[in-house]
């Protein structure tokens, strides 16, 4: 029996027993929250390590997502799940590594979408949804098209709205959404639209970011009286990719329209500060609603900055200090924003250099609902770090990336130190992260050990995909 089929037929409690002919499939239950708080995760899309003004972004104002951090926790040593959408995604669903993830690149397939998840996948939806959690999904999608195994309903989601496939998503102004799995028509007009249905908005009328931070308000207020688990996954910032219109699309560029920006600098900001804008709609909200002592807010972006539509992420230094950006195993390209607030739980104005990752977002769930995290993940709960019981926080030994786009290159980060390998011309970098934030000083003939334990890592730390393979040495 697969295992997401054992998981919908015993249900938790039996799940827990040891079952004849079986070994033991899931961890030690931890104890449960007298209320089960909710849990919304809000994950930006291409937003850099610096473009938040708590991480020291001095253009750009981000007010309401300054005063999350402020009233909760920011991490500083937090990681996208890849450095491109698809995988970072799954490996956040899934709770494994780029090395263990069934999606391991952006592969697109036909007529829509991109390589799903498998019907056999366990994802935190699943999990939660298992555990009586009201599972909703808004946004952006990119792991599995119309009518596949991957789509999100399929996934654990009991509802969805927004684009399943990323190439859809790359227009703002779309002729149509989905809601779960039904197209719903939106008032936009398409000039010439092409066999998977994108093409070029030429009559803008719904902006889809607005439609999302709508849904999101809806959302909450449909489902107050119980459990939920919403993961708001928005495009901005991402560029409008679309043939024949690029650019950083937003209805107005607000606050920064008479600034003397490049005008895809104006839109880069105008964006984020929108995106800010609604997260302050949705906090009022949950205070409004009496939820706001019982619900864990996350916020995080799903790699790092991007140079496409006209971009230019050094205008805003949109990478802080880093090294990289989108496609980049660098820091840059990895490291990413995370901040979680949750009133009475999480010390207000804390920081934490706690190194972690999108496949603890998994476990850390189960942990908060206090259920059971599948065996053979790759992620830890950093549900102590968020409670501020340090001494109980288990560590990662390694963190390991691949990433499959033009060559091949793999990234392990130990402690302070860092590797960045290409594969293909058989070249190791080495980093110690705590002297050199910006990875300017390859110093891998200086610790011959320290790379050979990091080397011997790379070896074993994957799986061989047939999608995503990596030659044996």
């Amino acid at each position: 029996m697969k295992r997401r089929d054992f998981l919908k037929t015993v249900g938790f409690g039996a799940a827990s027993l040891t079952l004849p002919g079986c070994q033991d499939t899931f961890l030690r239950s931890p104890k449960p929250f007298a209320d089960k708080p909710n849990i919304i995760y809000i994950l930006a899309d291409d937003l850099g390590y610096g473009d938040l003004g708590c991480y020291g972004q001095k253009n750009i104002k981000t007010p309401h997502l300054d005063r999350l951090a402020a009233e909760g926790i920011k991490f500083t040593d937090h990681y996208a799940g890849s450095t491109v959408c698809a995988p970072s995604r799954c490996v956040l669903m899934t709770g494994l590594h780029t090395g263990h993830a069934y999606v391991r690149g952006n592969r697109s397939t036909k007529p829509m979408g991109q390589t799903p998840l498998p019907p056999d996948s366990v994802t935190v939806a699943d999990l939660m949804k298992n555990d009586g959690y009201t599972t909703g999904l808004i946004g952006k999608w990119g792991l599995g098209g119309p009518g596949s195994t991957g789509r999100p309903n399929k996934q654990g989601f009991d509802y969805f709205f927004g684009y399943l496939c990323q190439g859809h998503a790359h227009n703002y102004y779309p002729e149509f959404l989905f809601r779960n799995d039904e197209r719903i028509p939106l008032k936009n007009k398409i000039a010439k639209p092409r066999p998977n249905g994108s093409g070029v908005a030429t009559e803008k009328i719904e902006y889809s970011h607005d439609l999302f931070a709508k849904e999101a308000l809806q959302f909450v207020q449909t489902h107050r009286q119980q459990p939920f688990f919403l993961c708001l996954t928005l495009t901005i910032p991402h560029a409008n990719n679309e043939a024949g219109k690029k650019g950083m699309e937003v209805p107005d560029y607000g606050i920064y329209k008479n600034k003397d920006w490049p005008d895809p600098q104006k839109g880069a900001a105008a964006m984020i500060s929108r995106m800010d804008s609604d997260i302050g709609k949705l906090m009022s909200l949950l205070k409004k609603l009496n939820l706001d002592d019982n619900t864990l807010v996350m916020f995080s972006s799903d790699n790092g900055p991007h140079h496409e539509g006209g971009n230019d992420p050094d205008f805003h230094n949109s990478n802080g200090p880093l090294r990289g950006i989108k496609r980049d195993l660098y820091e840059g390209g990895i490291r990413v924003p995370m901040i979680a607030r949750w009133p009475n739980k999480i010390k207000p104005g804390s920081t934490t250099a706690h190194i972690s990752a999108f496949w603890d977002f998994l476990p850390t769930c189960c942990d908060l609902a206090g259920i059971q995290s599948p065996d053979g993940i790759d992620g830890i709960s950093f549900l102590p770090e968020l409670l501020g019981q340090s001494q109980k926080q288990k560590q990662h030994k390694f963190m390991y990336w691949e990433f499959h786009e033009k060559q091949i290159k793999q990234a392990v980060r130990m402690g302070p130190w860092k590797v960045v390998h290409f594969v293909d011309q058989n070249k190791t970098e080495l980093y110690n992260l705590n002297s050199d934030l910006s990875e300017k000083h390859n110093i891998a003939d200086q610790h011959p050990e320290i790379l050979a334990q990091i080397q011997y890592y790379l070896k074993t730390a994957r799986t061989q995909s047939k999608f995503w393979p990596i030659p044996k040495a």
